[in-house]
């Protein structure tokens, strides 16, 4: 059980696994207001730069779930590096159905909404861990506007339209679920940047120490075809952000 090789390949040199910078992570964790001594449960925690930053900095205790090993080891020799492995936890697993053994104040998933096939299946998983009144934190992509075609829709790496949804209709959409939206951070051009490009030069590092590999040939037509794709489609239509949802 692992994530594929290609994706951490490419996300090697990333502690951040999403377009969040870690001012943006930072902004977060002080938008939440969060209590010392407050649990978080993580689902698809990848190198736990949250979960580590937000201990450090604000008190919190929690455990992350992720199903890349490689991620997995970064964030507990993360948790190590800020010294609060005494208030974190990592488990190498499948977050799709995890839930907490006991409730927590603070449940998310940023930006792995497919654990729960979708941002309803999400947020329902993410209750099943929550302590009543706690927060819930969804990462979620959504259309910066109308996709003209379907080659902007290949484009974006998306299949249809109806993949994600505008950014008012999505903060709606939580409504519809029975939530209060009590607070959002938005990812910009610059943070998708520095998610999307600094990928480049990790693939090309690798591709300069692996030229025999199984997977060169995939990495190089990845990094031949990215920049473009990302500068004309991904970079101009997509939206990223975190929510912060209260149950009604």
């Amino acid at each position: 059980m692992d994530l594929p090789r290609i994706f951490t390949i490419r996300e090697s040199n990333h502690r951040i696994h999403n377009p969040f910078t870690p001012g943006k992570l930072a902004d977060l964790g002080e938008a939440l207001r969060l209590a010392p001594g407050a649990r978080l449960l993580d689902l698809a925690s990848g190198s736990g730069e949250m979960l580590c930053t937000w201990a450090r900095d604000h008190g919190i205790t929690g455990t992350g779930v992720d199903i890349s090993t490689a991620f997995t080891e970064q964030a507990r020799a993360r948790a190590v590096e800020l010294g609060v492995a005494d208030r974190v936890a990592f488990v190498h697993g499948d977050a799709a159905g995890h839930v907490a053994d006991e409730p927590v104040d603070l449940a998310a998933c940023v930006g792995a909404t497919w654990i729960g096939n979708g941002v309803a299946g999400t947020v329902e998983l993410l209750a099943r861990s929550l302590k009543p009144g706690g927060l819930t934190l969804i990462g979620e992509p959504y259309w910066r506007r109308e996709v003209p075609d379907q080659e902007t829709l290949d484009g974006c790496l998306s299949g249809a339209a109806n993949d994600f949804l505008l950014l008012p209709e999505l903060v709606e959409r939580f409504g519809a679920l029975g939530y209060d939206v009590v607070e959002m951070v938005l990812a910009d051009q610059d943070s998708w940047d520095r998610y999307q490009a600094a990928q480049w030069l990790t693939m090309r590092r690798w591709l300069d120490a692996h030229p025999d590999d199984e997977l060169a040939a995939e990495v190089r037509a990845e990094l031949t075809a990215e920049p473009a794709r990302y500068a004309r489609y991904q970079r101009e239509y997509l939206g990223w952000g975190v929510f912060a949802l209260m149950a009604r």
